[in-house]
């Protein structure tokens, strides 16, 4: 924990002092949270003018804006780094390669976990003040648990796309393959029933079922075979498995 604690600081440091990543954070809340009101002042009206959609569902659509800025924030976390060659100075300074990953990992998870309160919470209202008299609550059955459900979502994958990164040391190489695997799976791929059994594993789709407002397997991306919890534990093991990647990346290479 001694060792910890101030590489903890030193990566805080480093966040902090970087204005474009703070810029990008609020102006995405602020879009994320104008996106839902927008939209449910569009879905104003009786349920059967929303094809079956839940009110408090509605609000999770503005949060795939979210999720894709959030990623682009934890790769950049890392490569932002390899890009500008600092990380020989971070390696030198940290010669532990897990208590240095930890700590980035810990910073990186603190920062989104703060953004994704504030846009999951600030959108779902929102969206719910534009549908007016036909909106949801937080106290509605299932919603408070599902709009936690989408913090847990989005900080998880902020910290996976922060592992990915820490593999590939590559901005480019990182975002070019979670972007085209975020849209194409949630707004693509796990609609086709042919491949969902395989799609509903992945990183994205598992995660968004935490956003579950209903408990028999429908959520607003589709369906998914397991629960809340299954959906906890398989992106649990995705970012688990992201993190031990980089770690042994950040053992086996030099900077």
């Amino acid at each position: 924990m001694s060792v910890l604690l101030p590489l903890v600081r030193a990566e805080w440091t480093k966040a902090r002092t970087v204005r474009s990543t703070w810029w990008s954070l609020v102006t995405t809340a602020a879009l994320c949270v104008g996106f839902g009101l927008l939209l449910g002042s569009q879905y104003q009206g009786p349920p059967d003018r929303r094809s079956g959609i839940g009110a408090a569902e509605i609000s999770f659509y503005p949060l795939l804006l979210g999720q894709i800025a959030l990623v682009v924030f934890g790769v950049l976390v890392v490569s932002a780094e390899y890009t500008t060659g600092t990380i020989r100075a971070s390696l030198a300074a940290a010669p532990r390669r897990g208590v240095f990953l930890a700590a980035k990992a810990l910073v990186t998870a603190g920062i989104a976990g703060v953004l994704a309160v504030v846009v999951a919470f600030g959108t779902f209202l929102a969206t719910q003040w534009g549908m007016g008299e036909y909106g949801a609550s937080l106290g509605d059955p299932g919603v408070l648990g599902a709009v936690f459900g989408a913090v847990v979502y989005l900080t998880s994958m902020c910290v996976f796309a922060m592992g990915v990164a820490t593999i590939l040391r590559s901005s480019a190489l990182a975002l070019g393959i979670l972007i085209p695997l975020l849209f194409l799976n949630s707004q693509g791929l796990a609609s086709l029933p042919a491949i969902r059994s395989v799609t509903q594993y992945l990183p994205d789709q598992a995660g968004a079922g935490l956003m579950r407002v209903d408990t028999d397997g429908q959520f607003f991306l589709g369906r998914l075979d397991f629960g809340v919890t299954g959906a906890y534990l398989v992106l649990s093991a995705w970012v688990a498995a992201a993190l031990l990647g980089g770690y042994v990346s950040l053992r086996r290479r030099d900077a």
